[in-house]
């Protein structure tokens, strides 16, 4: 899938970035396995600890405080602040809870990710299946889905909101 995106952002002269919390750079690393990668990627932060979303990515402290770094909300502010930082047509947001343990009530699988183009940013929740590694394969590939998913509405310009 990685090489599906790649190719798409290139017909189209664009690039992406994300900012990944859950998944610790393995959005980039997938992107970034593909050859030629470097004329679609732009780059990323991993922004684990939730005070560099903040400090690298721009996520609004106050935003933090009322949702949590687990939240649409954040996924929102990851995506559209590595967008900008990094000079993207397109960012990606990733954030949520790999287990073994919840974390601030969330439980392992539920998983965020924000993508925009600038103009939009959609949302989308997932409950993921399995162990830790799983999870964060998993929201790799729903990610690189998202992306696919916008690119193919032909504008940009997908749904704006949280999807259930």
């Amino acid at each position: 899938m990685a090489q599906r995106l790649h190719a798409a952002l290139l017909a189209r002269g664009e690039t992406v970035a994300a900012a990944e919390s859950l998944t610790a750079g393995l959005f980039c690393a997938a992107l970034a396995s593909v050859p030629g990668a470097s004329r679609t990627l732009r780059g990323g932060a991993v922004v684990y600890a939730t005070d560099l979303k903040t400090t690298l990515v721009g996520v609004p402290a106050d935003l933090l405080a009322e949702h949590g770094p687990v939240s649409g909300p954040t996924a929102t502010a990851l995506a559209e602040g590595v967008r900008i930082r990094c000079g993207a047509s397109w960012g990606i947001g990733l954030t949520g809870v790999a287990g073994p343990d919840p974390v601030d009530g969330h439980r392992p699988g539920r998983v965020y990710i924000g993508v925009s183009d600038g103009t939009t940013t959609e949302v989308v929740r997932l409950d993921l299946p399995g162990d830790r590694a799983a999870v964060r394969s998993a929201a790799v590939e729903a990610a690189v889905a998202a992306l696919l998913a916008r690119l193919a509405d032909g504008n940009g310009d997908g749904r704006d909101g949280v999807t259930p």
